[in-house]
């Protein structure tokens, strides 16, 4: 009978952690599915649909059918030394500090695990984290999962009074407000700087005010540089490590996906002081041990490239923000052409566009709870074949809806497919106004 009893015997006892209440939603599970589903040209997820490299893909090849048979077994849990010491080097030049490569620098299954690595090891049950809106939509899940309350500010826009197309840079944190959401609660803020959806690159100024609030109140701060390469019209990726004050309280997350166009090989990293770098790599310790010996060997020869030619044309930091300007320059120009008001991004591989003038095309739904810029992303993959991600899925509950008229695009694509997206367009602007 024993048997028979738990054979039935159902639990009966909640399975699911409480920390895991409420971040259970992802908008990329659905929106890449819909893309996969229906879309004929996929703006959507950002990741290049080019290679990486050259030099790359052969260090990786070297790696794997060189005779060093060590490269497929486990390298040292914080980081693969060749690749930890590169990017110490690295990192000294473009900081102005010396570093060490065993304490200050620990590569990452990606910044992806490098976030998650952060809200784990610095916040605390009951401590508060500023996010800047709008914000890749992990921050608010992993400080919640940490125990900590997420506390929003948003850049706000400032449109041209000139009637021109608006800029990333016309998208500003009002300083008070700012000031207002730091207390003796507050542990850390995130920096998202080349910003994604927005492509705003911040300024000296306007970083200069987050490390001033960041020193008064002895708050850190996260820094999320992972497009600190895709900075475009002369524009400079200034680190808020390197300002006064803030390299003692700063961890800087990269990500060699987005430096070399490699976003599947999920290599990333923190630099950052031992004494926040030490509790990092207990997470990391606890959790997934290391990342692929392989992939970070081939990083690491791409670095010890990338060293040598530092600041030379033929460098790829140079030549692939050259490429992607003038990409950039093309979508914004065939999403002006037809009506759409893209926000010219000074970085990253994104830019977001104003959908105003096409929302007679998209049924309103009475009493739907679902945001406009939601609908409107669906509507346009199942009727235009089109892929693109809504603004609001990078706000809070409490602000998204302000921001249901953008949608954001990824121009990080091949020339085939963004002339692609443009035809859509144009058939789209045709069928409009016959």
């Amino acid at each position: 009978t024993f048997l028979s009893h738990s054979l039935q015997a159902k639990m009966s006892r909640p399975v699911q952690a409480q920390r895991l209440e409420g971040i259970d939603k992802n908008i990329w599970v659905e929106f890449v599915k819909l893309a996969a589903t229906y879309s004929k040209v996929n703006l959507g997820q950002g990741f290049p649909d080019f290679p990486p490299p050259d030099f790359l893909t052969e260090a990786l090849t070297r790696a794997l059918s060189g005779g060093n048979h060590m490269l497929h077994q486990y390298t040292r849990a914080f980081g693969h030394p060749p690749l930890v010491k590169v990017l110490a080097q690295f990192f000294e030049k473009l900081l102005g500090r010396d570093l060490d490569p065993m304490t200050n620098v620990m590569v990452t299954v990606g910044a992806y695990q490098a976030l998650f690595c952060c809200f784990q090891a610095l916040v605390d049950e009951g401590d508060e984290v500023i996010i800047i809106e709008p914000f890749f939509d992990c921050y608010e899940p992993m400080v919640k999962m940490a125990g900590g309350t997420p506390v929003f500010v948003p850049l706000r826009p400032n449109p041209p009074k000139d009637g021109k197309l608006m800029s990333s840079a016309d998208w500003q944190l009002d300083p008070a407000e700012l000031a207002s959401k730091f207390s003796e609660r507050t542990k850390a803020i995130v920096l998202n700087s080349p910003n994604n959806p927005l492509g705003k690159v911040f300024s000296r100024g306007e970083l200069g005010l987050i490390a001033e609030l960041c020193v008064k109140h002895d708050v850190l701060c996260i820094s999320d540089e992972v497009y600190e390469w895709l900075v475009y019209d002369g524009k400079q990726h200034v680190r808020i490590a390197s300002l006064q004050g803030m390299w003692d309280r700063t961890v800087i997350v990269g990500s060699a996906g987005k430096t070399f166009s490699a976003t599947g090989w999920k290599v990333g990293w923190v630099v950052g002081p031992n004494r926040l770098l030490q509790h990092l790599r207990t997470v990391h310790q606890n959790s997934v041990y290391h990342c692929a010996t392989i992939a970070q060997e081939a990083v690491a020869q791409g670095f010890q490239r990338e060293l040598m030619l530092y600041g030379k044309p033929e460098s790829y930091f140079v030549q692939l923000p050259k490429e992607l300007q003038q990409k950039r320059d093309w979508l914004v120009q065939s999403l002006a052409d037809v009506g759409m008001k893209p926000i010219i991004p000074e970085g990253t591989y994104f830019l977001v566009a104003d959908i105003s003038q096409f929302k007679s095309d998209v049924p309103d739904v009475p009493n739907s709870d679902e945001p406009y810029d939601y609908r409107f992303t669906k509507w346009m993959v199942k009727n235009k074949g089109l892929a693109a991600i809504p603004l609001s899925a990078f706000y809070s509950e409490a602000h998204k809806n302000n921001y249901t008229n953008f949608i954001r695009f990824c121009f990080a694509k091949e020339d085939a497919t963004l002339k692609a997206a443009s035809d859509i367009l144009q058939k789209w602007k045709q069928e409009k106004t016959s």
